[in-house]
């Protein structure tokens, strides 16, 4: 009889113990998850002071529209003290999606995939995009003539699709 009671406690000690796992589990996703996000928090702080620090004079800016997937915020273009160009974008929200980069397009508008993809159309590669919300900057490479690049397109390159673009006008 003590052997049933005892085999009885550590059973129900083992099923215990396995139906605490996955809280623990998910206790530790979520404090994972609070420390990128204030990781985020504090890398946006630091762009948000630089962009203050440097005292940056905005050139031009536009608001994203959504073209296969819904795409919103505001990219603007910033030149620092020292010359140096910068797109910053804005309570930017838009899709996840594989291999999206952020690109600035010799058109007025990236609207139109006809003439946006075509490949003798100018692009000029910012980078791949940093998160698919929230604030975040682009250095933008020395000599890159704004007058001929005109608007600033979320652009997922393995499904060569445009997910939305910002046309920029002088500020």
């Amino acid at each position: 009889m003590v052997r049933m009671i005892q085999a009885g406690l550590a059973f129900t000690a083992l099923a215990g113990a396995l139906l605490l796992q996955p809280t623990l589990r998910a206790q530790d996703n979520m404090k994972q998850d609070s420390m990128k996000q204030d990781d985020m928090k504090h890398d946006k702080m630091q762009d948000d002071k630089m962009m203050q620090d440097v005292k940056a004079k905005t050139l031009e800016t536009g608001k994203f529209h959504g073209k296969v997937h819904a795409t919103s915020g505001r990219a603007t273009v910033y030149q620092e003290a020292d010359g140096k160009l910068v797109l910053r974008l804005t309570n930017f929200k838009t899709s996840n999606g594989p291999d999206v980069h952020v690109i600035l397009v010799a058109t007025k508008d990236a609207m139109d995939d006809a003439n946006f993809l075509k490949d003798n159309t100018d692009k000029v590669e910012l980078g791949k995009l940093k998160g698919n919300e929230g604030d975040q900057n682009y250095e933008i490479p020395a000599g890159t003539d704004l007058t001929k690049f005109r608007a600033v397109s979320i652009y997922c390159e393995r499904f060569n699709a445009n997910f939305g673009a910002a046309p920029l006008e002088k500020f």
